[in-house]
């Protein structure tokens, strides 16, 4: 079968999942009932790492956010075609500009310690992450709000920003434009509510389970550094009804073959990673599922003025693109997906992954390739001597950087031995993942692993942490042309000018290539089949609010 046919088929099977989210193992009103007295309600899911942090203002790994999205609720919660739903907002005017949002909450909203959940909480939280002394990273995604990026910046007030709660259950929300994925967006962990008296009353508040006080369907009970977090049912949750589990507890062991060897002997009922060795024989023998997901994995070039502190030779390389086009095109990105990852992951040929539908209801990345999914070494090689370094003659030697988690060394050992191919040595550095993090975003790397899987299913998720005055952008791009098309595009109410300019700024990206996008996910996880209901979204997150066990022997 021909690649092109390969990637149709793909397409159309991610397009015809996605939005399923998938519920695994959904049963009847009568099933559910039965399973609540048929098995122990409690779950043992690892995760693989531990969470960077539980401060919803400063989580932005998929571990966290795995967390905060089972213990906190915002004012929609996703449906499973990923659209946004009432969750703390019973309902919501919208003005016929699209500006301006009018919240109206849920009647006796409670926090896990039974303090009242106000609208102000929800203005405090947006504000407080705003603000220039919480550095969160994800600052960037409240510039929606008018007034947002300007408070952010130090160039306006937190008065001027556009979220204001005018009594305790009406919260009104002012966008600086009209952005059709807002709803989506506040069902993100940034957009969830803090309890303002704990968290102005401790400042390690998010550290501590007895100050990790929350408002979803989970409250957490202990949380153990390089351990565990315990979530045990919250009956202060507005939808405690439909919450049937009594325990979920999130383990952090890294390491995936221990993990996996835990799940197969019923220590763990679900877990977050099969190891590659294991993935093709527990899919067929169905100890592992396969779910869409809606992310793409690259690699990040520091292009930053950082990059000279870290090696001002490599440096002065890398800000060449002809260099790091040849690095891109050198990569086999074929051989990477079929004898190293071997997940069912398909080879990148863009930033924007499958699944992201355009207007006219095909996939967005159709209309793009800008790299072939198996090697160019001669295209490789002749653009590192355009560059000046013919056969790779006066390169310094690269440092690659990785975490260990998830069998990324793999990929890592193969795109070295590739790059050899070419004359370009690169060593391979590995870092535990909270320190990985950090390296990361203070771009004290030469060239890093990476990926981003979608916080909404729209191309923009994955462009617009790209613009220059995004924290997310771990390369330190800075192209103002770029800039200037992503924000045409925020502001463009033409679905199908909108995606134009979505394309014009992904032909920038790639052009500059800035990052080396490798491959499209997929996910494959281990969940037992008496694990029931279980949402797994084809944005990285597994939901609990409606699981249950049944059949557990």
């Amino acid at each position: 079968m021909k690649t092109i046919k390969v990637k149709k088929l793909c397409a159309v099977a991610l397009a015809a999942t996605l939005g399923l989210s998938i519920l695994t193992g959904c049963g009847s009103k009568t099933d559910d009932k039965a399973a609540t007295t048929a098995s122990k309600q409690e779950i043992t899911y690892n995760l693989g790492a531990d969470p960077r942090t539980l401060d919803p203002a400063l989580c932005t790994d998929t571990t966290g956010s795995s967390i905060l999205s089972n213990s906190f609720a915002g004012l929609c919660e996703l449906d499973d075609k990923e659209k946004a739903v009432p969750g703390e907002a019973e309902k919501w005017d919208v003005s016929d500009d699209k500006l301006t949002y009018t919240f109206h909450l849920k009647k006796d909203l409670k926090w896990s310690n039974g303090d009242p959940v106000k609208a102000s909480d929800y203005e405090y939280e947006w504000k407080r992450l705003l603000n220039p002394e919480t550095a969160s990273e994800y600052a960037y995604q409240l510039y929606y709000l008018k007034g947002g990026q300007a408070y952010n910046e130090g160039k306006g007030s937190a008065d001027a920003v556009g979220v204001k709660a005018t009594d305790d259950n009406t919260l009104v929300v002012t966008l600086e434009g009209p952005t059709p994925y807002f709803l989506e967006l506040t069902a993100q962990p940034y957009y969830f509510p803090v309890n303002q008296k704990v968290v102005e009353s401790n400042k390690e508040w998010a550290a501590d389970a007895k100050t990790l006080v929350s408002n979803g369907p989970f409250k957490i009970t202990e949380y153990t550094i390089k351990d565990k977090v315990v979530l045990e049912k919250n009956d202060n949750y507005y939808d405690k009804d439909k919450v049937k589990l009594s325990k979920l507890t999130m383990k952090f062991v890294a390491e995936e073959t221990s993990a996996w060897a835990s799940y197969k002997s019923g220590q763990f009922d679900v877990v977050d990673t099969v190891p590659k060795s294991d993935i093709q024989g527990a899919l067929k023998d169905g100890s592992a599922k396969k779910f869409p997901n809606v992310a793409t994995y690259f690699l990040s070039i520091n292009v930053s003025d950082k990059a000279k502190e870290v090696d001002p030779n490599a440096a002065k390389v890398l800000s060449d693109p002809k260099v790091r086009k040849a690095l891109s095109i050198a990569i086999d990105r074929k051989a990477i997906v079929e004898n190293v990852t071997k997940g069912g992951q398909v080879p990148a040929h863009g930033v924007i992954p499958l699944g992201v539908l355009g207007p006219d209801g095909k996939e967005y990345n159709e209309k793009t390739s800008y790299f072939g999914e198996t090697a160019d070494i001669e295209g490789a090689k002749k653009l590192l001597a355009e560059a000046g370094y013919p056969d790779g003659q006066g390169l310094p030697g690269l440092q690659i950087l990785y975490n260990p988690e998830s069998g990324h060394g793999d990929t890592m050992q193969a795109i070295q031995d590739m790059w050899k191919k070419i004359g370009v040595n690169a060593e391979l550095q590995s870092q535990e993942w909270k320190v990985f993090l950090t390296t990361r975003v203070q771009k004290q790397y030469e060239i890093a692993r990476d990926g981003w899987n979608a916080d909404y299913v729209d191309p923009m998720t994955f462009l617009d942490m790209f613009v220059s005055t995004s924290a997310q952008n771990n390369c330190g791009y800075n192209n103002p042309k770029f800039d200037a098309v992503i924000n045409a595009a925020k502001q463009e109410l033409d679905a199908n000018k909108r995606f134009d300019l979505l394309h014009q700024a992904e032909d920038m990206l790639m052009a500059d290539m800035p990052i080396i996008p490798l491959y499209y996910y997929t996910r494959p996880i281990g969940i037992k089949d008496y694990v029931k209901g279980v949402k797994v979204s084809v944005m990285n997150t597994l939901y609990f609010k409606n699981a249950y066990v049944e059949g557990k022997k």
